[in-house]
């Protein structure tokens, strides 16, 4: 199948609510097609003759028709739908993977507006679905030769699930009861939260106060409207002026569908995903639970924190940009920690996809038992100066057999060798050539980064 009738994305299928891939037929058809394959046995784990699906979703106004469509397209093909409600995505991979369900279903557009909605696939195991998978998927919706059920959609059965889901994140810190306490003073923690009027609204109050946190919550009044509004972890200038104002030890804010985190300070300083991996990755070593002494990290992720965990004598293990693609790299090499800047953090003991209150929880247990600040533990992260320039190009051609553009960039590439890092690569939408290149010096790296933009105006410009 061409790239052009692609359905899914990086994390699902996602796009306008109402609107195409969005609209209620080819919703209700994606539900059809999803039992379609199970009964394939394309999916993992997926032999019942009645498949039994499990739905979440988040707090947008478009999420429960969107639930309803997809029930009656997969009930039309004899499966059982039911509806945890209003979850995290998480949630659903959990619950998918330790109930009886053959697939779990979440219904999102994670960090986008809430004119948006998507639809992201779990197997039965808890895992996203291949690349492989949604392409089988996605012929199977291109096959013309069969129709979805027609008709209006009925309820949907609802279950609250929840608190299992819950009782399992609380395993995450088990000393949490020993070493907190609800007070704010001398030995409590107090920790401010930002749930981005999405779906961790139904969990993260409930979560941090059952293990005896002082919680100052904000973004906890969705409208079906105000899911990621000016809130959340896009926006963590609201949960780090919480800290500030309310005295708060740290701070941490979720995205709409609560599969990331990112924190602050009690500063008020941003602490972002690297510095996460670093801290919480040096943990796992001194516990002798970081699997082959590994982490896996985007392309994205600083040059700092290479060199800081290869001074612990932790490989950093890069991949493509989206947490899919983190959790297929842990799982070809056995590896319990990776993730991204943007917050997304998998810990594969507890789950093999990004969990924000899952990260939390072990961001705060590494805070607690270290004795130290999040401040303090974010500082030992030296991020480098990073530039990224943009060149426009006539064709997107195999750099390697154009000898000046390949070059300049060996010549860079060598300079740069052990303490900084080159990557050069084609935009996915744009006729564009991106060349980003992180060291130690600004000034030094951007006169490096336009070198190679120069020879590749000069060449394919």
């Amino acid at each position: 199948m061409s790239n052009s009738n692609r359905l899914f994305g990086t994390d699902g299928i996602r796009g306008t609510a109402g609107k195409y891939p969005l609209d209620p037929p080819t919703v209700r058809r994606v539900g059809a097609a999803l039992v379609r394959a199970l009964k394939a046995g394309h999916i993992v784990q997926a032999t019942a003759t009645t498949p039994h699906l499990l739905v979440g979703r988040d707090t947008r106004e478009s999420g429960a028709w969107i639930e309803a469509e997809l029930a009656h397209g997969a009930g039309g093909e004899g499966a059982r739908v039911t509806s945890a409600g209003i979850v995290p995505t998480p949630a659903i991979a959990y619950l998918t993977r330790t109930g009886e369900y053959d697939a779990g279903i979440v219904i999102s557009a994670s960090h986008n507006p809430y004119e948006d909605n998507g639809i992201k696939v779990f197997s039965g195991k808890g895992e996203k679905f291949s690349e492989q998978v949604e392409q089988e998927v996605e012929a199977i919706l291109a096959d013309s030769t069969w129709s979805a059920i027609a008709g209006a959609p009925p309820p949907v059965v609802q279950a609250d699930l929840l608190g299992a889901y819950l009782d399992h994140l609380a395993g995450v810190f088990p000393e949490a009861p020993r070493v907190n306490t609800k007070a704010t003073g001398p030995g409590g923690y107090m920790l401010a939260m930002d749930c981005a009027n999405g779906a961790t609204t139904t969990a993260a109050p409930r979560l941090f106060e059952r293990l005896g946190f002082s919680t100052v919550v904000i973004g906890n009044r969705p409208d079906g409207r105000n899911i990621n509004l000016e809130c959340g972890s896009t926006h963590p200038e609201a949960v780090a002026k919480t800290v500030v104002e309310q005295g708060c030890q740290m701070g941490v804010a979720f995205d709409g569908d609560g599969d990331r985190a990112i924190f602050a300070d009690h500063l008020g300083r941003i602490v972002d995903g690297d510095a996460v991996l670093l801290m919480c990755g040096r943990q796992l070593q001194r516990e002798h639970r970081l699997k082959g002494d590994a982490i896996v990290a985007t392309v994205m992720s600083n040059i700092g924190l290479e060199l800081a965990l290869r001074a612990l004598g932790i490989d950093l293990i890069r991949c493509a940009v989206g947490d899919k693609y983190v959790m297929e790299e842990m799982l070809a090499r056995d590896l319990s920690l990776g993730g991204e800047q943007s917050g997304h953090i998998i810990f594969s003991d507890y789950l093999f996809t990004g969990d924000g209150l899952c990260t939390a929880l072990n961001v705060l247990r590494t805070v607690m038992i270290s004795g130290r600040t999040l401040s303090d533990l974010a500082d030992d992260l030296t991020t480098y100066p990073q530039v990224l320039l943009n060149v426009r190009v006539r064709k997107k051609v195999d750099l390697a057999t154009v000898p000046p553009v390949a070059a300049a960039i060996s010549r860079v590439e060598g300079a740069v060798a052990g303490q900084g890092r080159l990557l050069v690569r084609y935009s996915g939408t744009e006729p564009l050539l991106r060349v980003m290149l992180e060291g130690k010096q600004h000034d030094e790296i951007r006169g490096w980064a336009q070198e190679i933009v120069d020879v590749v105006k000069e060449h394919l410009g």
